[in-house]
This record gives C-alpha cells, sequence and structure tokens, in this order.
C-alpha cells in the first residue's frame, strides 16, 4: 500500500510493475512475498527513479504496525527494528537485516541499515519516523546518508541523524 500511495500519479504504472513481480490486487491487510516485493521495489527505483523510491519509502510508516509505547524520536529510532521485524511475517527462516540505532549524544545518533531494501527507500522511512517523532523543540530534523553504502560494495548504509 505504501508504494501505491507515494505514486498516486502513477498509479497504473506502479501497480503494474508489482503484478509483473507477482503482486496483483493488493490488500491492505494482505501478507505478500519479501522476494517479489524486493523486485517490484528494484524495478520501480530503476523505471521510475530514486526520489520516488524515497517518496516510497516515506509512506511506509503509514502502513506499517509500530509498537504503541513510543513517544520520543529516540524511542522510535531504537524500536524502529523491532517494528520493521513486526511487518515482516516469517522473517525466522532467513536473515532480513535491519534498522540499528546508536545515540550519540542528547541530540543525535546514527542509523545503520542492514535491510535488504534499496538505500533511498531506508533513508525515506528513516525521514518519515523522524518527522513523525519529532521533538516540540527541534524545528526539524536531519538524515543524511553517510560514508557507508550498500550500492557502493558496504554491507550496510549509515545514516547520521540531528534534531
Amino acid at each position: 500500500m505504501a508504494i501505491v500511495n507515494a505514486l498516486e500519479l502513477i498509479k497504473t504504472q506502479a501497480q503494474k510493475l508489482l503484478a509483473d513481480h507477482g503482486i496483483a490486487n493488493i490488500e491492505p491487510e494482505g501478507w505478500y512475498s519479501m522476494r517479489s516485493a524486493i523486485a517490484a521495489i528494484e524495478a520501480i527505483e530503476q523505471k521510475i527513479g530514486p526520489v520516488t523510491m524515497r517518496a516510497v519509502g516515506r509512506k511506509v510508516p503509514d502502513h506499517a504496525r509500530f509498537p504503541p509505547e513510543v513517544h520520543t524520536l529516540r524511542e522510535a529510532l531504537q524500536v524502529l527494528n523491532v517494528a520493521y521485524q513486526m511487518n515482516h511475517r516469517g522473517h525466522q527462516n532467513g536473515n532480513i537485516g535491519g534498522y540499528h540505532f546508536e545515540a550519540s549524544g542528547e541530540r543525535g545518533g546514527r542509523m545503520i541499515c542492514d535491510t535488504p531494501y534499496s538505500c533511498n527507500f531506508d533513508h525515506g522511512v528513516i525521514e518519515a519516523i523522524c518527522e513523525r517523532f519529532r521533538p516540540k523543540d527541534a524545528t526539524w530534523v536531519r538524515v543524511d546518508h553517510g560514508s557507508g553504502c550498500r550500492q557502493k560494495g558496504s554491507v550496510a548504509c549509515t545514516y547520521h541523524i540531528r534534531w
């Protein structure tokens, strides 16, 4: 649903790319093959572009379960991996990576992502979480892609987060 909603202006094209990868007739409560979803995400990023894929990532938290007891940005970043695991059924059978937050000071930290999703997708997910839980006393939350990048051969992508 995040993919379809993020690509509202090109919904037909997005639905076709999803269907081409075995994901048709999407149901909001449905479960779909992770392998198919990743293949569709890669096709969308290649055919439509990286900025669009970041927008898709930004829509994911609108459609994903998240632990209800989270109230602060630091808590949200610390449990993002828990939410990621909650939203991937059957993941015990294989390593699906995750989101690993390391706090740095009172207003920052870094997120290490070793998910099978694209770095633009993960970047969008992190930005959306930061917006949702932005502290009232913070004008903005900045998320920068660090030097570690899976697209450049690293095992994980690193994102620096400051607020």
